[in-house]
């Protein structure tokens, strides 16, 4: 809690950094002179959660309280997040829980009945029962799961219906429940600025039919950045979706922004500069680091997936769409936001070990791919942190492993895509509508626990503005066949990628490490 926000630390004498590297760490000395940003510390909590989310249920921004919108006889749907945020999932209780018990408390004084509660899974794997009750409590588990709780069907012939089109001719398609219902009360959290507002509609609850929309090749290179919704074609997408849908169904949206306290404290070093290591920290990271050197990978990989996260709640703001998610916006940039002064020649940053699509899971190389190119390197609002025909430098295995529960699609383009071509816009011609509409990938989808057909698509569109943007990108420590089967080069030490990184760059490059986690944001002035 000492370090105040907006931190940057120019390291002159470069001691020793702390990499993250997937399920394991490096510990390099950079070159001199090279800047080290770190994340802004914790931003105060709230004082009393209950406390905050009674009073914007009661004082929403430009809607009637939520008591007033209710009614007996009325349809209510409350659609929330899914597993793929926070990161790392939270300790109990989760937000999600403690805002739908409010929501529930007042619809049951007001007499409603029909009330359904659908996790926003889009094309994402279902969540498992243990899953959605670490996310929502078994009292909400034992009272609507699983016929009135379940998780969102993008695949259900009968279950979506489409609302319209947007005057660029994009398909708006949603849940048939959420359409037919008096009102939708959508519970967000808001991890990162690139979530909520109409885009947990519209990704959340809505079929591969609108989401191929603004998950393409061009879209995305066009969305400068993920995390700067006013510079985002992406979410200017989602915007003309929203505003249809709204013609058609009326929400309550309710968001929600935590603090970056991301690791308990055995694992507290991933966060803390290092000169601010103590002893204790100091022998932490030290025993972590000896363990995932000697012990089998899937050993640290499992006591790595099962650390849940402090994260306490910074605002809560509910009411009409726009003016809640320009609220988010703003506590989310008062936690995240870093200004930093001028562009470098080379950005390094390790990518953690977690990702919003491998909780529970393992993080593939296709992953892997999309944590660096597209979320690390869209952490910024204005310009990005690396200048064009600059290069970026991660630290990950990037290891040829999948789930082969969760990433079935994934494991065939891996083998029967890659291996042609690692061309986004060519894959995106060629082979997503066959993946996207594939019988099997939908069964997996539907009925066990596997990511839709076409997801492993819109993974490797995210990294569509890097890849226009950037002259190299080279991963520490990946798996050779890997990195070239992905397009990257690869490196054997963060010495090595930086000699690499000279022959585009020139001799004496500025050099930018990010410190991650936990994640944050960049304004270049």
């Amino acid at each position: 809690m000492s370090r105040p926000s907006q931190t940057v630390y120019l390291e002159r004498t470069s001691p020793p950094m702390m990499f993250n590297a997937g399920d394991g760490f490096h510990y390099e000395k950079l070159p001199e002179g090279t800047r080290v940003i770190y994340a802004p510390g914790p931003v105060e909590p709230l004082p009393d959660e209950n406390v905050a989310i009674e009073r914007a249920l009661l004082e929403p921004l430009d809607m009637e309280p939520l008591h007033e919108l209710l009614f007996p006889g009325m349809k209510l749907t409350i659609a929330f997040d899914d597993l793929s945020l926070p990161l790392p999932p939270m300790q109990r209780p989760d937000i999600r829980q403690l805002v739908i018990e409010k929501v529930l408390e007042k619809a049951y004084a007001r007499g409603v009945e029909d009330i359904h509660l659908i996790a926003a899974l889009g094309l994402h794997r279902r969540m498992t029962e243990a899953e959605l009750e670490h996310c929502l409590g078994k009292k909400i588990m034992r009272s609507f799961y699983p016929d009135r709780l379940y998780n969102y069907d993008a695949e259900d012939p009968e279950g979506n219906v489409k609302l319209g089109e947007t005057e660029r001719g994009e398909d708006v398609t949603v849940s048939r429940r959420v359409a037919e219902s008096d009102l939708l009360v959508y519970v967000n959290i808001n991890y990162i600025p690139m979530d909520g507002g109409h885009k947990s509609v519209h990704t959340g609850l809505s079929p591969y039919s609108s989401i191929r929309h603004h998950h393409t090749p061009d879209t995305l290179e066009h969305t400068r950045s993920l995390m700067d919704p006013p510079n985002s074609a992406l979410h200017a997408s989602v915007e003309r979706m929203g505003r249809v849908f709204e013609e058609h169904v009326r929400v309550f949206h309710i968001e929600t922004t935590l603090n970056n306290a991301a690791f308990p404290p055995v694992f507290d070093f991933m966060e803390k500069p290092e000169h601010e290591w103590g002893p204790l920290t100091k022998a932490n990271f030290l025993v972590n680091h000896a363990a995932t050197r000697r012990l089998p990978n899937a050993i640290p990989h499992r006591i790595f997936h099962s650390i849940k996260a402090p994260h306490r709640m910074t605002s809560i703001q509910a009411g009409a769409t726009a003016p809640v998610h320009e609220k988010t916006l703003e506590n989310c940039h008062r936690q995240q936001l870093v200004e930093v002064e001028g562009q470098s020649d080379v950005l390094l940053l390790g990518v953690p070990y977690l990702g919003p699509y491998n909780v529970n899971s393992i993080m593939n190389p296709l992953l892997v791919y999309n944590m660096l190119l597209g979320y690390l390197f869209n952490l910024y609002r204005g310009r990005p942190l690396v200048r064009e025909g600059g290069v970026l430098i991660g630290t990950h295995p990037m290891t040829p492993d999948f789930h082969p529960v969760h990433h079935p699609s994934y494991i065939d383009l891996y083998n029967q895509v890659l291996p042609e071509t690692n061309d986004i816009y060519e894959i995106s011609r060629r082979y997503e509508e066959q993946y996207a509409s594939d019988p099997w990938y939908r069964t997996l989808y539907r009925h066990s626990h596997a990511y839709h057909g076409a997801h492993p698509f819109t993974v490797l569109y995210w990294a569509a503005h890097a890849l226009d943007h950037l002259g190299d990108a080279i991963v520490v420590g990946a798996d050779p066949e890997a990195a070239v089967r992905m397009g990257l080069k690869r490196a054997d030490t963060i010495a090595e990628a930086l000699e690499m990184a000279k022959e585009v760059v020139g001799q004496s490059p500025e050099i930018t490490y990010m410190h991650v986690p936990p994640l944050f944001m960049c304004e270049v002035r």
